[in-house]
Parts: C-alpha cells; sequence; structure tokens
C-alpha cells in the first residue's frame, strides 16, 4: 500500500508541475487552481506514506522520480532540448532511485 500511495504521489506532483507550466504565472486560472490542488494530494500522500517508510527513502524517491518524469515529458510533450548529457543525467536520477530501495 505504501508504493501505490507514494505512486500516487510522484503522479499528483507530475501534474502539479505540469499545470504549473499551463498557468502561466498565475494567469490562467484552471491551471492555477490545479496546481494547488494536485501539490496538495500529492503531499498528502507523501504524508501517509512517512508512516510506514523512512522520511529519506519516500522524499528521495518522490523528489527524483517526479524530476526524472519531468525532465522526460518536458523533452516528449514541451519540445524541451534533448542532449546525451541530459539522457545520462536522468539515467543516473533513475539509478539513484533503485538505489535508495535497493540498499535500504
Amino acid at each position: 500500500m505504501k508504493w501505490l500511495m507514494l505512486s500516487l504521489g510522484i503522479v499528483f506532483e507530475v501534474l502539479g508541475t505540469i499545470s504549473m507550466k499551463y498557468a502561466e504565472g498565475f494567469t490562467k486560472l484552471i491551471p492555477s487552481i490545479l496546481v494547488f490542488v494536485f501539490y496538495g494530494i500529492s503531499l498528502a500522500a507523501l504524508v501517509f506514506v512517512l508512516e510506514k517508510m523512512e522520511v529519506s527513502i519516500a522524499y528521495g524517491i518522490w523528489a527524483s522520480a517526479g524530476t526524472a518524469l519531468i525532465a522526460i515529458i518536458g523533452m516528449i510533450f514541451f519540445q524541451e532540448s534533448i542532449s546525451p548529457a541530459k539522457i545520462i543525467s536522468i539515467a543516473f536520477i533513475i539509478i539513484g532511485i533503485l538505489g535508495l530501495e535497493i540498499f535500504d
């Protein structure tokens, strides 16, 4: 259950970040509202996860998985630049996430 809740937290964190992109500096009402809704859900999920998981592991996975997903989404859907350095950096983030769980 903790992994499902952590996954939901990550998904809503990513949705919140995507909403930030569409909020255009809080000038667009609906995306601006969604930023707070999605981040609220994301943080609530993280709070529940912290009852069952160490904070260093849970937060590390939550933050880094969100970062890696947003980087990939940015390149695919927002036409952000793609470079070997970005791909390698994302790979290191993913390896770090796996390392947090494997070596716990």
